[in-house]
């Protein structure tokens, strides 16, 4: 009897194309009518799904309201429905002011009656599940017989990686408005995937990014809206 063994190590790739998900309600209220007529783009320009730490960001601005973006007083609050708790929330708001001021804007005094305003907003989803926890040691067996005796198989898998913990996707919107007249100037969003618990992703990494990449070409957006 011959015995025939094999030991090899399997990594097990799960792949998924996931459409980005839209805004379940577009906009945040009456007026923003970039965001009632298109809605926001979603999945990255690749078309290959999510990559972790890749960001995909849409902007729109109103007709006429590029010269008076990006300076004069502005106050940062929170959103309606944001999804993030109080520290978070101002992990985000502080990346944005940063973001903010670096575009021209004075957050340090901000005028109660005159100036802007700027909502932040924090969307979050899972994309993918945590996964099932894998089996160590797996394999298969045969056995074969012939006019020159029996033979058999033995097929050893070793799998000795860790569960990858849920996708998230973590979403940043903003939207800047005339405190005066309650009208929208600009609004934008940018969105990344990345993995719960990843050292690498805190959410002071996230905030920065997403607002790094949200007003990188401030205060141009994708679409101009007609009023």
């Amino acid at each position: 009897m011959s015995i025939i063994a094999r030991s090899s190590l399997s990594l097990i790739l799960a792949a998924a194309t996931l459409a980005a998900p839209a805004l379940a309600q577009p906009g945040w209220g009456p007026g923003w009518r970039s965001a009632d007529r298109m809605g926001w783009r979603g999945a990255p320009a690749s078309g290959q799904g999510y990559r972790e730490g890749q960001v995909d960001t849409d902007s729109f601005v109103a007709r006429d309201a590029l010269s008076i973006l990006g300076h004069g007083a502005i106050t940062v609050g929170a959103g309606e429905n944001s999804a993030a708790d109080a520290g978070d929330q101002a992990t985000y708001e502080a990346a944005v002011v940063d973001q903010l001021v670096k575009a021209g804007y004075d957050t340090a005094a901000p005028d109660p009656q005159e100036g802007q305003v700027a909502e932040v907003r924090i969307v979050r989803e899972e994309l993918l599940p945590e996964e099932a926890p894998h089996r160590p040691v797996s394999g298969t067996g045969t056995i074969g017989v012939s006019n020159r005796g029996t033979m058999m198989g033995l097929g050893l898998y070793v799998d000795l990686s860790k569960p990858k913990k849920a996708l998230v996707s973590t979403r940043l919107e903003a939207r800047l408005s005339d405190r005066a007249t309650n009208r929208v100037l600009w609004e934008g969003r940018a969105e990344m995937a990345s993995r719960e618990g990843d050292s690498r992703w805190t959410q002071q990494a996230i905030a920065t990014r997403l607002a790094t990449a949200l007003f990188k070409d401030f205060p141009d957006g994708r679409e101009t809206v007609s009023e």
